[in-house]
């Protein structure tokens, strides 16, 4: 792929993450939450693997594009809600890298490899796709645990760590435990971990 077209999906996805209406301040000005959310996975996609594809950086800046349009309140409570939403905010975010891509006339099999990484497909078989759900996890540790705590119990976080903790690779758990978390958070993890 040319690193012009790259560069110009790069640009699409983030002219979406833009339009955010939810915005966050960073450096004394508002920046829309999913540009911080990009920004902040593809450094994790970086860190976990310095040599990352074109397809894998593309990937992290579509990872949650557009994703406000889809809130988890439209769908029914529970955890089918719960299910049936993640899979259709995945199928969405896909499509729309999928579109950018063509868009720009990259390669049928960069846009397919993308796509299998948006969608987290085969995680033990694709190395791209492990890589990503590793930086959603860390990016989750390092960026949001703090919130969902404070409106969630101890007990229900334990399990939450637990699960994003079978979700990672070795490579990512080590680099998790070198974060540095409050100490509520960090007990709360070794707990999780004992």
């Amino acid at each position: 792929m040319s690193a012009d077209a790259v560069a110009r999906v790069r640009a699409r996805l983030d002219a979406m993450n833009a339009e955010d209406p939810v915005t966050e301040i960073v450096n004394g000005r508002p920046r829309a939450s999913e540009l911080i959310f990009s920004d902040r996975l593809e450094a994790w996609v970086r860190r976990l693997e310095p040599e990352a594809s074109d397809e894998l950086l593309i990937a992290a800046r579509g990872q949650h594009v557009r994703r406000w349009t889809s809130p988890r309140k439209t769908y029914p409570e529970g955890r089918w809600g719960y299910l049936r939403w993640r899979e259709d905010l995945k199928r969405m975010h896909a499509d729309t890298v999928t579109e950018a891509m063509r868009a720009e006339g990259m390669p049928d099999a960069s846009v397919a490899k993308a796509r299998g990484i948006v969608m987290k497909r085969d995680l033990a078989g694709n190395p791209d796709a492990q890589t990503m759900e590793d930086a959603l996890c860390l990016q989750f540790l390092e960026n949001k645990f703090e919130g969902l705590h404070s409106k969630t119990s101890d007990d229900k976080m334990v399990d939450i760590i637990q699960k994003t903790w079978r979700k990672m690779s070795a490579k990512a758990r080590a680099a998790a435990l070198t974060l540095s978390y409050p100490a509520e958070h960090k007990a709360l993890i070794e707990r999780a971990l004992a």
